[in-house]
């Protein structure tokens, strides 16, 4: 028995949920990822999965060998890293994940410079609002637009954006223009449904935080559909600067109630701080951080 090859198909299973899932990623008969899975359990004399109608579990025994397995070939991925000359070259996969409007906007053309420039790197991109665990998920790199939370992450500041309240010059053409958070309560308000409450709106009024009931005409889960909403006219919403930009440069929507508006939300690139960087992240961070601080100024 092949011990890391049979720790592969494990990762692989636990990965996807399932053995027929793994088997179609790993291009292996099922059969065969099913009698690795048996090997190994019978090697070291215990479960390591059980299996359901839908999907499998790890048992407690499966949970601490899977952990183990993963930091296992992760340090045999390395040594292979460094015999092949990545450390040395760039060179390989980098891993990606970004905010879906700032990453669209922003990072992608990064991005696209980066590897015209660095021909033997290969980057997949993961636009998504969802914090992921870099950790879980095999991330190399993050950009994250909040507060931090995990402090084992390496974190590099590349700046601050602004939340803002918007409309359409014509909408506030019928109707009165906000001039407190309070008077919210008297316009149609179009939410960002998962990152902003559809119920009610913080805002900063001096030293104090104010939470404001809004009345939610329609909430939404894009930043782009809460903007396009707003610039039809249909009522106020409220986004990060950039999510509105071309709007406003198109004179389509117009900030309000600047005045109120919260602490800017720091923008980082993360990655994980374990182990020697290998040098194709080492070229992206060092590419990427000028760039998109340059953006943020």
């Amino acid at each position: 028995m092949d011990r890391l090859d049979s720790m592969a198909v494990l990762l692989s299973v636990v990965e996807h949920g399932s053995l027929s899932a793994a088997s179609r990623a790993m291009h292996s008969p099922l059969p065969t990822v099913s009698r690795k899975i048996a090997e190994l359990e019978a090697h070291l004399g215990v479960r390591l999965i059980t299996r359901t109608s839908r999907r499998i579990l790890l048992t407690e025994a499966g949970e601490s060998y899977v952990a183990a397995a993963r930091e296992i070939l992760e340090r045999v991925e390395e040594a292979e890293r460094r015999a092949t000359g990545e450390y040395a070259a760039p060179k390989g996969d980098l891993t990606m994940t970004a905010p879906i409007v700032f990453g669209r906007l922003h990072v992608l053309p990064v991005i696209t410079d980066f590897l015209k420039a660095f021909p033997d790197i290969n980057i997949h991109l993961t636009l998504s609002d969802r914090t992921v665990s870099l950790a879980d998920e095999h991330i190399d790199v993050a950009l994250r637009i909040s507060a931090l939370s995990d402090s084992s992450l390496i974190a590099i500041r590349l700046g601050s954006i602004r939340t803002t309240t918007y409309a359409n010059p014509d909408y506030l053409k019928r109707h009165s223009r906000p001039s407190n958070p309070h008077d919210l309560k008297d316009h149609d308000c179009i939410a960002f449904n998962g990152v902003l409450s559809t119920r009610s709106w913080t805002f900063r009024d001096g030293a104090k935080e104010v939470e404001v009931p809004i009345r939610t005409r329609l909430s939404v889960n894009t930043a782009e559909a809460a903007v396009d909403a707003a610039a039809a006219g249909l009522g106020i919403t409220r986004v990060m600067a950039y999510q509105a930009k071309r709007a406003v440069d198109a004179g389509l929507l117009v900030p309000l109630l600047e005045t109120f508006e919260p602490k800017a939300s720091p923008v980082h690139l993360l990655h994980i701080s374990e182990g020697l960087m290998p040098l194709k992240l080492r070229t992206f961070l060092d590419f990427a951080t000028p760039r998109l601080r340059e953006l943020l100024r």
